[in-house]
């Protein structure tokens, strides 16, 4: 595994975008240091080169104010053994007459032009020189020069400091490249590793964190975060799987004895209408089932309904409510309604007033007191409400409003309360109840396509069911 590891490090995104930092920089610092490294030579050259000409002109005046043996005497004073000025006098015929160099250096082509020369200050000492020659009118050979070791030396001792520093720093790219490479495989295979357990069936997989904070981490936490949205997913798909199994399979059923019971009956024109006529209605049931179904698939995929508006949601709240009143009278609840005027909201109007609509029937359906009978009490003689109450409120806060449901039926317990938001879920409490266990799940759903949530609380006693929108929508734009 770590050969392998290694193997792909050297051929890893990581390693070559660091060989390549490091190429680039290698360049640009070489063509850097390379002008520096030119122009402090010339700039050293032209020193040397300005001093001996000053020197140069200056021995002209004496050769024109004196003659040439005047020259020679001033080189004899200035030609010091250990000097870095560096002399040589010699006549037409070639013989020297002063200076500290033992003979004109040939490199210099016989006198007649300057340059770089080596000479012997001491035997098997050889030095680098620079050198301006001067020819007199009487044919007397003048040659100026300087010792320029110390600077030869320093030259090479920067080449040798620039070869050795960047041979370094390709060794420590390189290096760091390699790491770095060996860094993120490990972090990939990590990855894969989670991604290959994930799609072998293990959905409780997740991508581990390092918990360096970096854009490894965040790539992993949004994977997690994607992976818990598909196991709930998954989940719900295999609960919905089993509630519908569990909640159809009654209503077919019974659908189906009703075909068959009427078949057996005579057959009297009424008795099969009437059969014809129930087994339409409980059709049609299924029908409303299979459609909240499409619905709330529809709206957990992210689809709206026709596009949002900004209506006045007080106004829809109480057109809810007064369609529901005759129907809380008909089972012996009184519904109330408390909703402020003129309070806008960007949504898409016919969710939102699905949404309330099955808050409200929720209610009606489980609302009822324990122990109360399903007719329309007449009064109570220990001075206790005698007609239950379903109370609807809307509440407004600084960027959103609530829409509250609240009833004084059982309930739901905290632990089933998240639950009961889910598809098909029908609590045992609600087993003997008409409905499909899609009413708050579609409540739920288009509370987050609105960007919204869902709480159920306890309303002590009761449950107080609350959808919460934002005044702006932020879903599919109109």
């Amino acid at each position: 595994m770590l050969d392998k590891l290694g193997a792909s490090a050297w051929t890893s995104t990581p390693f070559r975008l660091a060989a390549l930092s490091i190429a680039a920089f290698l360049i640009t610092a070489a063509g850097i240091v390379g002008f520096l490294f030119w122009q402090t030579n010339n700039l050293l050259t032209e020193q040397v080169l300005s001093g001996l000409r000053a020197e140069v002109q200056e021995l002209r005046h004496v050769e024109a104010a004196a003659g040439s043996a005047s020259v020679a005497e001033a080189v004899k004073v200035r030609a010091r053994p250990e000097g870095p000025g560096l002399y040589f006098v010699a006549d037409r015929s070639g013989r020297k007459r002063a200076g500290n160099l033992s003979r004109l250096p040939p490199e210099l082509g016989g006198g007649e032009s300057g340059g770089t020369f080596r000479y012997e200050r001491e035997a098997g000492d050889a030095r680098l020189a620079v050198a301006v020659p001067v020819v007199f009118s009487d044919g007397t050979l003048l040659l100026v020069g300087r010792d320029i070791e110390e600077q030869r030396m320093f030259a090479n001792r920067m080449r040798t400091i620039f070869l050795v520093g960047f041979g370094f720093l390709s060794v420590a790219g390189l290096a760091g490249g390699l790491g770095a490479g060996r860094l993120l495989l490990n972090r990939i295979d990590q990855i894969n590793a989670a991604s290959r357990q994930i799609m072998a069936g293990d959905l409780s997989q997740r991508v581990p964190l390092a918990g360096t904070h970096d854009e490894l981490d965040g790539l992993a936490q949004n994977l997690n975060a994607m992976l818990d949205r598909i196991e709930q997913l998954m989940s719900g798909l295999r609960e919905v799987s089993d509630n519908i199994a569990h909640d159809l399979k009654t209503p077919l059923s019974r659908l189906r004895n009703r075909a068959e019971q009427t078949l057996r009956e005579s057959g009297d024109t009424d008795a099969y209408r009437s059969g014809l006529e129930r087994i339409i209605e409980e059709a049609d049931e299924l029908i409303k089932t299979f459609n909240a179904m499409l619905l709330v698939a529809r709206l957990e995929a992210g689809a709206l309904e026709g596009n949002t508006e900004a209506f006045d949601l007080a106004e829809l709240v109480r057109d809810v409510a007064e369609f529901y009143e005759p129907v809380a009278e008909e089972q012996g609840l009184d519904l109330t309604v408390a909703a402020d005027n003129g309070v806008q909201i960007v949504a898409n109007r016919h969710l939102v007033s699905q949404a309330a609509a099955n808050l409200i029937d929720n209610a009606i359906k489980y609302g009822r007191p324990e122990g109360k009978s399903d007719s329309k009490p007449q009064g109570s003689l220990d001075g206790s409400i005698a007609t239950p109450i379903i109370a609807v409120s809307l509440t407004t806060t600084t960027d959103a409003v609530e829409i509250a449901v609240a009833d004084h039926g059982p309930g739901i317990s905290a632990d089933d309360r998240e639950r009961a938001l889910k598809r098909f879920v029908r609590l045992e409490a609600s087993r003997t109840k008409p409905g499909t266990g899609l009413g708050l799940s579609l409540v739920a759903a288009v509370a987050r396509l609105h960007h919204g949530t869902v709480r159920l609380e306890d309303n002590a006693p009761g449950l107080r069911a609350v959808l919460v929108l934002p005044r702006a929508s932020q879903g599919t734009s109109a």
